[in-house]
């Protein structure tokens, strides 16, 4: 019965869902003019180190598929020659109660067959972070809401957990928190799955960021899916942002940590905060959301950062995957505030240190 159902909801919902030899067919159709359009996006030279940054890939409750935006920016990405693709969360479609466990399971199947694995053939290490929708940690009670969820994203995740083609620092939390140490990069991952972070994974984090191993990487960056502050309307509200967010901001100040990165907002800013950068990272699934303040209408990103280290330098790039082209940084607004009053800048698009 199970695999009749899985079979039914990877073809269904739409005829998005594409499976097996199906799929297959679908990415070779789309892989030769999206790899030519890859020359063509005007990106910088590319570094001593490139990453890709996604999130926010889901589409509506519990599908198995994914809008044509995602197939083609995962087709792209390889592409793009990356080092590393980070992503920041909402990878499935959860974060409601009455999905079964054969439903989630077959969220993750259609995770893996249509973003991991094509992304892993391709010799592509893969860091996740676990969003909302994936595993969130919202609690009740003292117990988690989404427990299944998040039981369903664990067995998923530590299944993957050796074939991902990362260094780990610290995995003692994996999926939901841990470390990676990559070509001289070290990476912390949160589990910024709701508003709150509890106090002893902040301490664990603090630990991390001034281990060895941290003080000895070129840059740190921490992603988490919730970000500090508010950026797209309809999401700049209590829950939609990490409720200490003060508290890490200073935290990730004081270790030296280069950029918080988060999705969860469906908008696209490259904000600076203190001596912090925020990149805030847009949807490549459904429901793109428009900045504060901004009429013009949303569409969907992938950001790529390139590292000169000759230069300190770290070149921030992001197409508009319904154009096909790179965003012009000058066009986003030079600030952004908040409802509570807190303001952040637009960073430049290359930054050094």
């Amino acid at each position: 019965m199970a695999r009749s159902l899985t079979r039914r909801q990877v073809l269904g919902l739409g005829g998005l869902a594409l499976g097996g030899a199906a799929f297959s067919t679908w990415r070779q159709a789309q892989a030769a003019p999206l790899a030519a359009g890859a020359a063509g996006l005007g990106l910088p030279p590319r570094g001593d180190r490139r990453l890709v940054l996604i999130s926010d890939l889901n589409a509506s409750y519990g599908s198995t598929s994914y809008i044509p935006e995602v197939g083609q920016g995962i087709t792209l990405i390889p592409s793009l020659r990356p080092d590393l693709v980070m992503c920041a969360g909402d990878m499935v479609a959860g974060q409601k109660a009455s999905l079964g466990t054969t439903q989630l399971q077959a969220m993750w199947a259609g995770f893996d067959r249509q973003v991991l694995r094509p992304l892993r053939r391709a010799g592509l290490p893969f860091v996740p972070a676990m969003g909302n929708h994936d595993a969130s940690s919202s609690l009740a009670g003292g117990r988690y809401v989404f427990e299944r969820e998040r039981q369903e994203a664990s067995r998923y995740w530590r299944r993957q957990q050796g074939d991902l083609g990362l260094t780990y620092a610290d995995a003692s939390g994996f999926p939901f928190f841990y470390s990676v140490l990559q070509g001289g990069l070290f990476l912390l991952v949160l589990d910024a799955s709701s508003a709150q972070i509890p106090a002893e994974q902040l301490r664990w984090a603090e630990r991390s960021l001034t281990s060895a191993g941290a003080r000895g990487a070129r840059r740190r960056l921490v992603m988490g899916h919730l970000p500090l502050l508010g950026v797209s309307q309809g999401r700049d509200t209590a829950g939609n942002v990490l409720a200490q967010s003060l508290e890490l901001r200073r935290l990730l100040e004081r270790t030296q940590v280069e950029a918080y990165i988060s999705g969860h907002q469906h908008a696209y800013y490259p904000g600076r905060l203190g001596q912090l950068d925020l990149i805030q990272l847009g949807a490549l699934g459904s429901g793109p959301r428009r900045l504060l303040g901004q009429s013009v209408a949303p569409f969907q990103t992938l950001t790529v950062l390139d590292y000169v280290w000759s230069r300190g330098l770290r070149r921030d790039s992001t197409v508009n995957m319904r154009t096909r082209q790179l965003l012009d940084p000058g066009q986003l607004p030079p600030r952004l505030s908040d409802s509570r009053g807190r303001t952040q800048m637009r960073r430049s698009a290359a930054t050094g240190g």
